[in-house]
């Protein structure tokens, strides 16, 4: 795993309830024990930013990529790729584990695309938290111009930190990390009674 996160360290920022954690018996069996199957299982990732995919109802899994997307459309993905778990989604963009490369991929349906999004779940859980953290505790004085002069440094800081390690996530302007960046620093996503919701909005 390229990022050290534990349970603790999510707990002790955003409380239990706020920390969404996927069973094994989400996964197909092949893929329970994987690295990233266990991060997801054991450590989990805070709500809000990115949602994790509930498991269906009736058979306890996991959407299968063939269940959300025709993989024939997308053009760059792995021959393999329709019998991925789908353990999320972001913007429009469902995310698949790759279970043998422990990559999460992002497929967007609306493009046609796929991409390369984390080298692994726990690059997928740093860049949440940080930007969950991000829009809970960023507070706005009042100087709008060095606010967001500020906001925007701190989306950088975010992008810079997590590209020294892992370089997928914010590769170019298009990745949906990237969208997401954009909007926070725009102004964006700031959430319910946040510091920087109600600096916003009143």
């Amino acid at each position: 795993m390229l990022f050290d996160i534990t349970r603790g360290e999510l707990a002790d920022l955003f409380g239990e309830d706020r920390i969404v954690t996927l069973p094994a018996t989400a996964f197909p069996p092949a893929v329970a024990d994987t690295e990233g199957a266990r991060l997801l299982q054991t450590v989990g990732v805070p709500t809000g930013t990115l949602h994790l995919r509930e498991p269906d109802e009736d058979t306890g899994r996991l959407s299968l990529v063939r269940d959300v997307v025709d993989a024939e459309d997308f053009e760059d993905a792995a021959e393999d790729a329709h019998a991925w778990p789908v353990i999320g989604w972001l913007l429009n963009a469902h995310l698949a584990l790759d279970p043998e490369s422990g990559k999460v991929q992002a497929f967007d349906a609306d493009e046609g695309t796929v991409q390369e999004l984390h080298t692994d779940v726990s690059s997928l859980v740093q860049v949440t938290l940080r930007f969950q953290r991000l829009l809970e505790e960023f507070t706005f004085s009042g100087d709008e111009e060095a606010d967001f002069e500020r906001l925007e440094r701190e989306v950088e800081r975010v992008r810079e930190e997590t590209s020294g390690i892992d370089p997928l996530p914010f590769q170019d302007d298009e990745t949906v990390w990237s969208v997401v960046g954009d909007e926070i620093a725009a102004g964006q996503r700031f959430k319910g009674d946040s510091p920087g919701a109600r600096s916003l909005y009143g």
